[in-house]
């Protein structure tokens, strides 16, 4: 199985640590974060790490160059960072078939293989690892909606209103189909094209997608302090 890895991010709220540096290169307890990501995926078995670049994109290219621990490493540019739908689309041309994604900025410890087991199942098409979190940190990340019997019936990126405190974690197993949906789906309020509603779309259209909740830990670098957080858990 493949491996999508977004890893465009400047990351204006690091400086000045990547005022020349990628977001994704930034490290913590003393490897880059996107080290961490790509352990965690090989760990898994994944046989193609297709890692998403943006800015500083030369610095992740030589840094880690056509293989991590004998893992193959394909690159995919994006030139303007229009969101996560917009990342993964990117993607397009490397993706032969069902697919994990984990954000590149993510430092994550968890039960990462339970969803892709449950992925492989015939009777699923989809799993996302999500968080149970305040209603506060709800409003602004990706929002799970259930249906009655458990499945996924829409997601809602930054709502006013939560209809649940289940939220995306940034790791999932996703169908091929969505990369198209990624391509469908218009901008959003914030001029981002935004992976809820391309994973909206596939589940309106029929497509089943389960969830499974976190057992362990995850932070999401966006500051200084989330690096110390990341470094304390680790």
């Amino acid at each position: 199985m493949q491996a999508v890895v977004p890893a465009a991010g400047e990351g204006t709220r690091l400086r000045p640590l990547t005022d020349e540096t990628p977001k994704a290169l930034i490290e913590v307890a003393g490897k880059p974060i996107l080290t961490h990501c790509f352990e965690q995926l090989v760990e898994l078995g994944v046989d193609e790490l297709i890692v998403v670049v943006g800015y500083e994109s030369e610095a992740i290219r030589e840094h880690y160059g056509e293989a991590f621990e004998g893992t193959p490493i394909s690159y995919a540019e994006q030139a303007e960072q229009r969101g996560l739908a917009h990342a993964i689309a990117q993607a397009e041309s490397h993706v032969d078939g069902p697919f994990l994604v984990m954000n590149g900025d993510n430092v994550l410890r968890g039960n990462l293989e339970e969803v892709v087991e449950r992925f492989r199942r015939d009777d699923v098409d989809g799993v996302l690892l999500v968080d149970e979190v305040s209603e506060a940190e709800a409003r602004h990340t990706g929002v799970i909606d259930l249906s009655a019997e458990g499945t996924v019936r829409s997601i809602v990126e930054k709502p006013e209103n939560p209809p649940s405190r289940l939220v995306t974690t940034g790791f999932a197993a996703l169908p091929p189909e969505t990369i198209e949906a990624c391509r469908r789906i218009e901008s959003s309020g914030r001029d981002e094209y935004e992976l809820p509603d391309a994973l909206t779309l596939l589940v309106e259209e029929g497509t089943r997608i389960e969830t499974i909740e976190l057992d362990g830990w995850r932070v999401n670098v966006n500051t200084p302090a989330d690096v110390e957080r990341a470094e304390t858990l680790l």
